[in-house]
C-alpha cells in the first residue's frame, strides 16, 4: 500500500445547499417586491384620473344646468314708448332758454358825454438858489469852489457884509426849479460835497 500524505491535503468543501436555498428565497422575494410597486403606482393614476373626469363632468353638467333653468333667465324689460316721450318732454321743458343779446348804452354815453375840466393854477414858489458853504476868508471859499468845478458843476462866491462880520459863500444857481437844485445836490453828494443847503431866493 502506498502512503498517502492526509496533511497536505486540504479538506474538501461541503456544499451548503442552505445558502443557495436562502439566495433563491431572497431573489424571488425582492422580485414580487418590485412587480408590486408599480402595480400600486398604476392604480394611484387611475384612481386620479378617474376623479378627474368626475370633477369635469359635474362642472359642465352644472353649467348646463345653469344655462337651461328657467330662474336664471332675466327677461328684458318692455320699453314703454309712452315713458320715453314723456321724457323727451321733460328734457325740453328743463332745457335753459337762450340769454338774451345785451345791448350796451353806456358806450354812446361816454361818446357824447361832457367831461367838465376844473381850472386851476399851479404857483411856483423859486426861484432856488443852493448854498454849500460860507466861510470866513476866501481862500477857502475858492478850494470849496474848485471842488465843486471838478464835480462838473459851475458855482459863485457871494462876500456878505452882516454884524458878526464879512462871510464868503458858495452858492449855485438860481434855479427855477426845486428838482433841478435837488439833482445838483446828489450829484455834489456823489462826490463828498455834502454840506448844501437848498434855499428859496427872495
Amino acid at each position: 500500500m502506498s502512503n498517502q500524505d492526509y496533511i497536505s491535503r486540504s479538506p474538501a468543501k461541503k456544499k451548503n445547499n442552505t445558502r443557495g436555498k436562502g439566495t433563491k428565497k431572497n431573489a424571488t422575494a425582492r422580485k414580487s417586491h418590485k412587480s408590486a410597486q408599480p402595480a400600486v403606482t398604476t392604480l394611484k393614476t387611475k384612481l386620479i384620473t378617474l376623479v378627474a373626469i368626475l370633477l369635469i363632468c359635474a362642472f359642465t353638467y352644472a353649467l348646463w344646468v345653469l344655462k337651461t333653468a328657467p330662474n336664471t333667465k332675466t327677461p328684458l324689460p318692455a320699453i314703454n314708448p309712452v315713458k320715453t316721450e314723456s321724457v323727451k318732454n321733460a328734457n325740453k321743458t328743463t332745457a335753459l332758454p337762450k340769454p338774451p343779446k345785451e345791448k350796451w348804452s353806456y358806450v354812446k354815453d361816454l361818446e357824447n358825454q361832457n367831461i367838465e375840466v376844473g381850472e386851476y393854477e399851479v404857483k411856483e414858489r423859486g426861484p432856488y438858489q443852493m448854498q454849500c458853504g460860507s466861510f470866513r476868508t476866501e481862500k477857502q471859499a475858492q478850494v470849496l469852489k474848485a471842488n465843486i468845478a471838478f464835480a462838473g458843476i459851475s458855482s459863485k462866491i457871494k462876500t456878505v457884509a452882516g454884524t458878526t462880520g464879512t462871510w464868503h459863500k458858495v452858492v449855485l444857481g438860481p434855479y427855477e426849479r426845486k428838482r433841478l437844485a435837488e439833482k445838483d445836490k446828489h450829484k455834489l453828494k456823489r462826490n463828498n460835497i455834502n454840506r448844501c443847503m437848498i434855499l428859496l431866493l427872495r
